[in-house]
């Protein structure tokens, strides 16, 4: 517990400093103003998003391999993780776009491909829920993870590969592209920030899941005991584990 609370503790201190030097440390753009340090954690948000999402193309194929349900749990957390990332990062980037662009969204191939991205990751969590057979639903909802994830590259190479409103790489671009040495400092603060707070948060909500799973494998062992002949007496140990639920 006391390692739990230490780390918990220095995970909002990072955040806390990174915040701190997105805000006051780095630079101002002479191009953008002050208006450009929602980026350090817009990317920080992204980064996230496709560790997430590469953890569940991991996990799927992993799963689809030895049916082992850790796999499937992990693959669970890992995608809800990289929704919520890939909802920050779309609201981050319109209030970025707006002041500089003009415009607040572009069907452009970067952003069609990454709103996509979000809702093919939706379509994975809600597909889960159609289905009432556990292992049936890992099995399907794991297929078209591995589908899913053919969209995460296609969003990382949008901008190298098609003309759109966004700009060339700054991280390994071309020859003209990198940030001031200071900004680039404070971009590895921020994404190493919310890499250490995602990591925690995917090992408690794989944790939450697989006690989820032991509770449905006790309440379908009650359901079946008592739909036996004689097995009425086990309704009043069901009942507790249904209002749980």
């Amino acid at each position: 517990m006391k390692y739990r609370i230490a780390g918990s503790a220095l995970a909002a201190a990072l955040i806390i400093f990174a915040g701190y030097a997105a805000l006051y440390i780095a630079p101002v753009d002479m191009r953008q103003g002050q208006v450009y340090r929602i980026f350090f954690f817009h990317l920080a948000a992204w980064v996230s998003t496709f560790t997430a999402f590469t953890i569940v193309f991991i996990s799927n194929v992993a799963y689809l391999s030895t049916r082992s349900q850790r796999w499937d749990r992990l693959g669970v957390a890992a995608a809800e993780i990289g929704v919520a990332c890939c909802s920050i990062g779309l609201i981050t980037g319109p209030l970025w776009a707006k002041p500089i662009w003009g415009i607040w969204w572009t069907w452009d191939a970067r952003l069609t491909t990454t709103f996509l991205m979000w809702l093919l990751y939706i379509s994975y969590l809600m597909l889960r829920g159609l289905m009432e057979d556990p292992r049936r639903s890992a099995t399907l909802s794991a297929v078209f993870g591995v589908f899913a994830f053919l969209d995460v590259p296609l969003v990382y190479m949008s901008n190298r590969l098609f003309p759109t409103q966004h700009p060339q790489p700054v991280f390994f671009g071309g020859p003209n592209s990198g940030v001031d040495p200071t900004m680039a400092k404070v971009v590895v603060l921020c994404m190493v920030a919310v890499l250490v707070i995602m990591i925690p948060v995917l090992v408690d909500r794989y944790r939450l899941e697989g006690m989820r799973g032991e509770v449905e494998e006790l309440r379908q062992e009650i359901e079946l005991r008592t739909s036996l002949p004689g097995g009425n007496g086990l309704d009043a140990q069901a009942r507790p584990v249904k209002e749980v639920l």
